[in-house]
């Protein structure tokens, strides 16, 4: 049975159970926004509700949403994570052969620049989003990983990133291009400055995962621990209400992108993580292994990798055009 708290809302159960398990705050939104719209649908209004038939409830949901709600493939998967880690984890009432109609996963070859496109690209683009692009592109992070990057994150002797706690909570080693070394250097002095003036002022303080500020209680304001792309603004922890400089937002890095792409020209939907496919496939065309990449994207099956291999057969399915024979 349950051991619910009476005292507390299924939200704030879900929030709880969230963060003692160190999921991340966007996935505490996303969760809770689905459980709330789960409970709606059913027209739920006590806890006891949600036990009678939960398979069949979770399995008319799923079925909205993908027969009505006519949602993607990862749309409708999020959602039934969402509910399977609330009865699971909250509810401690495990859900039992869900079986529903599901959204068919849409199998998309990505959007891949060429080198001469990337050139383009990144000769438009400045100050901050330029040294993050570079690093999408020059290592293989993804936007979330970047703008999470702490100073001691970065090696210069053995030219490396160490992404932590990355997708699937695993660690790994990705290159770093020795060209970017200078330019990020200029770029950490002044950041430097600004973390320097906080401390003056009685701040200083960044967030730290887990239990890491009881662990080390002064490393929350050493320089080594501090992002390598700070927010210029200070803002309120809205799980611990402690004032903090986080890190930037990605919607910034986002936004000068489409910018840069739109001066260019270039006839593509690109985004950030375009430029983690432009690694992938430009190591392949070089004649990296594919398990090696798998390692640098930090793909736990190596059929995620795989799908670059597509770049490699130039013009689909590495057939020539008769027209090009005439």
């Amino acid at each position: 049975m349950s051991t619910m708290n009476p005292g507390k809302s299924l939200l704030e159960e879900t929030r709880d159970t969230l963060q003692r398990l160190h999921y991340s705050i966007h996935t505490e939104r996303a969760y809770c926004d689905w459980i709330t719209r789960y409970i709606r649908f059913h027209h739920l209004q006590e806890r006891a509700a949600l036990l009678v038939a939960p398979e069949k409830k979770v399995e008319d949901f799923l079925t909205h949403l993908a027969v009505q709600a006519n949602v993607a493939a990862s749309t409708q998967n999020q959602a039934f994570n969402a509910l399977v880690f609330l009865y699971k984890r909250v509810l401690e009432c495990p859900l039992d052969g869900v079986e529903a109609a599901r959204t068919g996963k849409e199998k998309r070859i990505p959007v891949v620049l060429t080198r001469e496109e990337v050139k383009q690209v990144l000769a438009l683009l400045e100050g901050t989003a330029e040294l993050v692009v570079k690093l999408l592109y020059g290592s293989g992070l993804r936007i979330t990983e970047a703008v999470r990057l702490r100073v001691q994150d970065i090696d210069y002797g053995f030219k490396q990133i160490t992404v932590r706690n990355g997708k699937g909570m695993q660690d790994r080693v990705t290159p770093f291009s020795e060209n970017l070394a200078p330019l990020l250097c200029n770029h950490l002095e002044r950041v430097k400055a600004i973390h320097e003036q906080d401390l003056a002022t009685g701040l200083g303080a960044v967030y730290l995962p887990y239990a890491l500020a009881r662990k080390y209680p002064h490393a929350e304001k050493e320089w080594l621990w501090q992002y390598v792309f700070p927010s210029r603004n200070l803002s309120v922890d809205p799980r611990s209400g402690v004032t903090r400089r986080h890190h930037i937002d990605q919607s910034a890095v986002n936004k000068a992108i489409k910018q840069a792409v739109r001066k260019t020209g270039i006839a593509k939907k690109v985004s950030a993580h375009t430029f983690r496919h432009s690694f992938a496939t430009h190591l392949l065309q070089r004649g990296t292994d594919i398990r090696t990449i798998q390692s640098l994207l930090g793909h736990k099956d190596l059929e995620t990798t795989m799908m670059y291999t597509h770049v490699l057969q130039q013009g689909g399915e590495g057939v020539v055009s008769p027209l090009d024979d005439l």
